[in-house]
């Protein structure tokens, strides 16, 4: 009983210093969203250059992309027709940081950690990138490209990449998408490996011993190997991996190895490298890997023997459950309001999906004169795989409507002679598994 009320205690410690950051960051998430639609993204991203290597690691460091959303979107770069090397730089800078993580690094690791973060993301990036067109120069096929540029191809399209079906769509307000994205697509988005992230770091809190890495394993870059082994194939997203990081650097991991978790965890994972492999090639996925690893030993290693460590000494978990002070605390209404808005919006979040679930089953979907077909997408994990599937198959000739039900990973599609097999190869050069059957 003792456990669990600690567990409690600490989940509620955590939640209430990262909450009043995460909503900031969501609010900045909205923002991103309407000030730079995606057409602008494709058009920095798919010039053939190595100037567009740069341009995707910019890019990539705000965006608040989860984990498995910066694998379609980042692949739909590429089948746009960016270059292996600029879509690996972003592929490698988004997941690490993002406006959201950024506050969050602040609030649990203090300054230097969230300046060095977005630094690292950039850096790896270009270096990624970069080494990515040395080793693998092999561009987008005319097939893979074509399929993309169809969606534009009309002398009056104005869709910009940025339609998800050929269904004419109500225009929404700027404030509308700002806060639908921030408060509901973005947060839908992450607030499972959210929870998750929240819950492994309480539960590390309370069960691992205080300074166990310095008792039982000793050596800080022991420690950084370890830490790197464990976080290559785990899913977790950057902010998710903050409290996480910061619990560890309580229980005495070095800085260093903070970052090679900090790193190695959103940047890498079975799915990732899966998706490289088959779509960008083997050479590019070592290319990925060997940046990730090499980048998160070396700036490890930087920041554990060549930085002040007083400059990582401050983790505001242990400052805050410690009653040590040196930092400016927000105000307790604060983070007690944020905390309940957010779990609020995380509980408005999954009855959504439910609701939206039951009315795309039950609907009636009868078509006068038209082919209807419903196939099961493996894969799909958020928002952002929900839309590049549909931009992707609104695109493909003779198709009139493309939707999915993320809940069920069922893809609707509506059209004339609608070629499986086309559908299929389309869906793979993604990232994702097709099956006819939906009970698979």
């Amino acid at each position: 009983m003792e456990y669990l009320n600690q567990f409690i205690l600490d989940f509620v410690e955590i939640l209430n210093e990262m909450s009043p950051y995460l909503m900031l960051g969501f609010f900045f998430a909205g923002v991103l969203k309407v000030a730079f639609p995606q057409r602008f993204i494709d058009k920095y991203l798919g010039q053939k250059n190595s100037k567009s290597v740069l341009n995707a690691s910019l890019i990539g460091i705000p965006l608040p992309l989860c984990s498995c959303g910066v694998i379609p979107t980042g692949i739909s770069f590429y089948k746009s027709g960016a270059t292996k090397g600029s879509s690996v730089s972003f592929l490698i800078s988004t997941p690490q940081t993002g406006v959201d993580s950024i506050l969050v690094t602040y609030s649990l690791l203090g300054l230097p950690f969230a300046i060095i973060r977005p630094i690292i993301a950039l850096f790896t990036g270009f270096v990624g990138g970069v080494l990515t067109n040395k080793v693998d120069d092999s561009e987008p096929t005319k097939n893979d490209i074509a399929s993309v540029d169809t969606c534009c191809s009309g002398e009056k399209s104005d869709c910009g990449c940025d339609s998800h079906s050929k269904e004419a769509k109500p225009k929404r307000s700027k404030f509308y998408t700002l806060f639908q994205y921030a408060f509901v697509e973005f947060l839908q988005d992450i607030s499972k490996w959210l929870i998750i992230g929240l819950l492994l770091a309480a539960f590390i809190s309370v069960l691992i011993p205080d300074d166990f890495f310095a008792s039982f394993i000793g050596n800080d870059f022991i420690g950084m190997l370890v830490i790197l082994i464990a976080s290559i194939p785990l899913y977790i997203c950057a902010t998710a991996s903050v409290p996480v990081a910061a619990v560890l650097m309580m229980k005495g991991l070095s800085p260093g190895a903070a970052l090679v978790f900090l790193m190695a965890g959103p940047a890498t994972n079975a799915a990732t490298i899966t998706v490289l492999n088959k779509v960008l090639g083997k050479k590019t996925m070592w290319a990925y890997l060997l940046t990730i690893i090499s980048g998160a030993i070396v700036f490890g290693l930087i920041i554990d023997h060549f930085l002040p460590r007083e400059w990582f000494s401050f983790v505001g978990l242990h400052h805050h459950m410690s009653g040590h002070e040196g930092h400016w605390e927000l105000p307790k209404w604060l983070k007690w309001g944020s905390s309940i808005s957010l779990s609020l919006l995380i509980v408005n979040g999954y009855i959504q999906k439910y609701i939206s679930s039951k009315k795309q089953l039950q609907s009636d979907h009868t078509i006068p004169q038209k082919e209807e077909v419903f196939v099961k997408v493996i894969g799909m994990k958020c928002n952002h795989c929900k839309n590049s599937v549909e931009k992707h198959m609104s695109a493909i000739q003779n198709i009139d409507i493309a939707e999915v039900n993320l809940e069920q990973k069922i893809l609707r599609l509506v059209g004339r002679s609608i070629n499986l097999s086309q559908i299929k190869k389309e869906i793979e050069s993604l990232g994702f598994e097709l099956k006819t059957r939906l009970d698979d």
